[in-house]
Order: C-alpha cells, then sequence, then structure tokens
C-alpha cells in the first residue's frame, strides 16, 4: 500500500510518502515513511512532481522475473462531519 507524497502549490512537501508492503502473504514493513524516492548514492530528497507517475520495477540488468503484482487504487476513506 502506496500512499504519495503532498506537495503544496509551490512545490514544498506538505507530507512525506508511507507504504506498507507485503512478501509472499507477510507483512514485512507497516506504515513506513519514505524519505524521497530509491538513489543509487547520497541521501534521497523529494522534489515536486505529479499525483500520479508510472510505476518502475527495478531489475539490475539481471535476469529477473517478477508475477502476481496486483496494482489498484485504493480511494481516501471519507471523513464523516462532526455534528
Amino acid at each position: 500500500v502506496f500512499i504519495a507524497p503532498r506537495f503544496d502549490a509551490e512545490g514544498a512537501l506538505l507530507s512525506p510518502a508511507r507504504m506498507t508492503a507485503f512478501h509472499n502473504g507477510v507483512l514485512v514493513q507497516l506504515d513506513s515513511v519514505l524519505s524521497g524516492p530509491t538513489t543509487f548514492q547520497g541521501e534521497p530528497r523529494y522534489v515536486a512532481h505529479d499525483d500520479r507517475l508510472p510505476l518502475l520495477l527495478q531489475d539490475h540488468r539481471n535476469p529477473v522475473a517478477f508475477r502476481n503484482i496486483w496494482v489498484r487504487e485504493l480511494q481516501q476513506p471519507k471523513m464523516q462531519q462532526g455534528g
């Protein structure tokens, strides 16, 4: 489960990305805060971007097979008005 980072109109970070991950049905990361995109060297840092970008899977040019990957958009829960 991935929650994208949010930026304001000037490109400043409002909230970082967060993720929950399962591997073979086992929870391996729970609501982890991401400090930016993955990088080869140096510290990751956010740069403002569109809300939706392509999904990329990293393979390091090694023979690798990805299968049974599920991608679907989750709707934000509606907040109830106090009253």
